[in-house]
């Protein structure tokens, strides 16, 4: 599954770290695009997501937006029926 989960963050930021906590005890399979260590990283960001922030998460085709996003989906359900579509 590694390459159907992008997530686009730094090691620093509290929001990533808690995405990243989420994805792991989910069991779910990533990559992680620091961009502080990608060459205009927050560009690149802005051009994939059309926003600003970090994390922003990709799942499949999905984009699921930063951490708050994520954490709603879960609480919904909804992140286990995008999660079971890449599978």
């Amino acid at each position: 599954m590694t390459g159907l989960v992008v997530v686009y963050a730094n090691n620093t930021c509290p929001y990533c770290s808690k995405a990243r906590k989420l994805l792991d005890q989910k069991g779910v399979a990533y990559t992680w695009h620091n961009i502080d260590q990608i060459p205009n990283g927050w560009q690149k960001v802005k051009e994939v997501s059309g926003r600003h922030t970090i994390p922003q998460i990709f799942i499949g085709d999905h984009h699921v937006g930063g951490c708050d996003e994520l954490y709603a989906a879960d609480k919904s359900g909804q992140l286990d029926k995008i999660l079971a579509k890449v599978n």
